[in-house]
């Protein structure tokens, strides 16, 4: 049996962390982002530089690579949620579609003129197409440009370029492992990929909420860690089981967890393990740079330096104009993708792990990706100045064609009626799909688990007919569902009074299509218990009892079912708002973040005047790990506070903006070094003597002073005639290094 050299293991992470810090520190130092750090220690660390110790066992570092793209992956899908990703809106699906598809072939075609294999130029394509998301997020705040109009945009196609990119792993995997494109195989693994995406969807959703509902007082960080842990390699088994990579699993693992109240929870409490494992990934990725094969490949990597920035920016601003955003915003959104990054380095991994990708390519794409990150900030300054530079030269009326196309686009001329059957044809494919998934999960359990067993005990007679039966009487409410029709009856209402009558056509075809595949769901069941025409009758009739006996019971039962699950899949925003926490009357519970411009941040509670100003109730606060039920009018609001609040919708819905304002107010975006912190001013402090409105806190420090705390336990809100003391404690929130120089 192979045996693991413990201290080979241990002694190769000692060395690459220790680099790892030293290199992230000096690049922190010179304001450039932390991966190029890890990078570099990487090579320092690699038998490529034999200046310094190397890793006794590149084998030992695969070993922490593999286990930090799980972790980096779970915390991508924690980021992700497939509820997020409906509400990004076609256009950014169609720009990332775009730009995907676009640099996929691009880069084959270049793959190929540089003699490449055909698999290798896949995947090459494959390594250009996806921007990098911390990248981005590190420039756009280094240049101060978060709050840019074309921002969400760009986070928006982010968003879906992540699915893009687990869905080609899945396709990439499936060519390596076939050696060939085949049109069928690669269907095959999509639709694969799809039944798997939503039937742990479906499951999740309908599971995890319910379970961390339920047990969420006694469940710990500590315990949290586990569980979130635990799922996320469970996940992983379960997605290599069928057939995907482990990085997928946890990929979905997250997006299901994303779902859930205890989404910002797990983000927090698995920071450090995503830090610890991701920055072992990264490092390994710098271990496969050759300067050898660098120098060698000058002219390919700067080659492909210019072909992802070139056609970053062609189908990036392409994608946006396609989809109605005007020319100004396109140019932005295509200057600000032109780089490559981490789930290039994964595919690349992916590659080399299936042994299919030739070894010199590793290293081209890092130092593509170190060149890119490094142009980045130059590129996202010069599209204003290209685009004002653009709108001189192009003709008068293709500007004013381009501007008319966006204002087209964006209006969606659509009649009422058009869009009322649009969406009741929506709903009616997602219930089929949905339900259709879960009742051949169902069926699958069955006849792999449940089957055997009954035959083994009960004979091969009453096996199947207790199989059978036991079988549809758990399908019976999903095939009920899958039945009754999509439409709701203040629709029937709606169209009625838009045309004049309604025509039962669209009804009449998806209730027969509905009730045909049901029939056949039922005939799967049976197949194999009984003879073909035995199964053919007792399907029908079986359908039959469902639409005509057993309605009632079904719609109660199916209905108590959906409900707990849209409850679930907008569990945020209900705990958010209070909307699914009635108390009494028409009064709810609602639960929201204090953001840093929140008009009471700072105040005591007694000051606030929260029920005189909105005519709530406060009931709890809660700050760090800590609960404070009915707090006292001494206790203060801080940013980051989770107020828990009683009053009716209308009140909450009044005041969530308020509590909640804040700066930034884009989910997906990084945190960046904004604090809220305290420290004591000594007495050489620039500070001392001076009255508040002198002190240029916010506009030389970009900061907030929040409450002054003197002589130890009294507080005081400072007004702008309030004047600085030695020894005052500043509670005060902004970048902890630039507020350093105040002490």
């Amino acid at each position: 049996m192979e045996t693991l050299n413990i201290e080979s293991l241990i002694t190769d992470l000692a060395l690459i962390l220790v680099l790892g810090a030293v290199a992230t520190v000096v690049f922190k130092m010179l304001k450039q982002p932390v991966i190029l750090g890890y990078i570099v220690a990487g090579f320092l660390a690699s038998p490529h530089f034999s200046w310094m110790p190397s890793v006794a066992s590149e084998a030992n570092i695969e070993f922490w690579a593999q286990i930090g793209i799980i972790v980096l992956l779970f915390s991508l899908g924690l980021e992700f949620s497939f509820k997020k990703l409906l509400h990004v809106g076609g256009s950014a699906v169609v720009t990332a579609l775009i730009i995907v598809a676009g640099m996929m072939g691009l880069g084959f075609i270049v793959g190929k003129l540089l003699g490449f294999a055909a698999v290798d130029s896949i995947f090459l394509g494959g390594m250009i197409s996806m921007s990098s998301t911390t990248i981005i997020i590190k420039a756009l705040t280094d240049l101060n440009m978060r709050q840019r109009r074309f921002v969400p945009m760009i986070f928006a196609v982010l968003i879906v370029e992540d699915l893009f990119a687990v869905v080609m792993m899945v396709i990439l995997s499936s060519v390596a492992i076939n050696q060939s494109v085949s049109g069928d195989e690669m269907l095959r693994s999509v639709l694969k990929l799809s039944f798997f995406l939503v039937m742990w969807f479906t499951v999740g959703i309908f599971l995890l909420p319910s379970v961390f509902k339920r047990f969420r007082r006694i469940i710990s960080d500590e315990m949290m860690l586990v569980i979130a842990m635990g799922l996320c390699f469970l996940m992983a088994i379960f997605s290599v089981k069928s057939g995907f990579s482990m990085a997928l699993g946890a990929f979905v693992m997250g997006s299901i967890l994303a779902g859930t109240i205890e989404a910002e929870r797990i983000e927090r409490i698995i920071q450090p393990v995503k830090d610890l494992f991701g920055a072992v990934f990264f490092i390994s990725v710098g271990m496969m740079v050759n300067p050898e094969v660098i120098v060698s490949h000058a002219g390919t990597i700067a080659l492909l330096s210019v072909v992802v920035i070139v056609g970053m920016i062609v189908f990036g601003t392409f994608g946006m104009l396609a989809t109605g955003q005007p020319l100004k915003m396109a140019l932005e959104s295509g200057f600000t993708l032109t780089q490559i990054g981490e789930f290039s380095f994964i595919i690349a991994s992916l590659g080399m792990s299936l042994g299919v990708l030739e070894p010199s390519i590793y290293p081209i794409i890092v130092a593509v990706s170190v060149i890119t990150t490094f142009t980045t900030p130059f590129f996202i300054k010069s599209a204003e100045p290209c685009y004002r530079r653009l709108e001189r030269v192009l003709p008068e009326n293709w500007n004013k064609l381009l501007e008319g196309y966006s204002a087209g686009a964006n209006e969606g001329e659509m009649s009422e009626s058009r869009r009322l059957w649009g969406a009741i044809v929506q709903r009616y494919f997602l219930r089929l799909i949905l339900y259709s998934v879960v009742v051949i999960m169902i069926i699958f359990i069955s006849r792999s688990y449940l089957m055997p067993a009954l035959l083994a005990t009960a004979g091969e007679k009453w096996g199947s007919l207790l199989s059978a039966t036991l079988t549809i009487a758990v399908l019976s409410p999903l095939l009920y569902a899958i039945i009754t029709p999509a439409v709701k009856r203040h629709e029937k209402e709606k169209l009625v009074a838009l045309s004049g009558k309604v025509s039962y056509v669209p009804l009449v075809v998806m209730t027969l299509a509905s009730i045909f595949i049901s029939t056949g769901y039922v005939m799967a069941v049976l197949y194999g218990h009984f003879s073909s025409l035995t199964a053919i009758v007792a399907s029908i009739a079986i359908i039959l009892v469902v639409i005509l006996v057993m309605a009632p019971y079904l719609r109660r039962r199916i209905t108590r079912i959906e409900q707990q699950f849209i409850s679930n899949v907008n569990e945020r925003e209900n705990r958010r708002t209070g909307r699914n926490n009635n108390l009494v009357s028409d009064l709810h519970l609602a639960y929201m973040t204090v953001g840093h411009d929140c008009p009471f941040v700072g105040e005591k509670l007694k000051n606030a005047h929260l029920r005189q100003r909105y005519g709530v109730s406060l009931v709890n606060i809660q700050r760090g790990g800590a609960l404070h039920p009915v707090p006292t009018g001494e206790m203060r609001i801080f940013p980051g506070d989770i107020l828990g609040v009683i009053g009716t919708d209308e009140q909450i819905q009044r005041m969530l903006p308020l509590v909640e304002a804040s700066h930034s107010h884009d989910e997906s975006a990084a945190a960046n070094d904004v604090r809220f912190i305290h420290f004591a001013i000594g007495e050489q402090s620039q500070l001392v003597g001076k009255q508040l409105k002198h002190a240029r806190l916010s506009e030389d420090y970009e900061s907030l002073l929040v409450s002054v705390q003197r002589d130890d336990d009294d507080f005081i809100t400072p007004t702008p005639d309030f004047t600085f003391e030695a020894g005052d404690v500043l509670w005060i929130v902004g970048d902890p290094q630039r507020l350093l120089e105040l002490k």
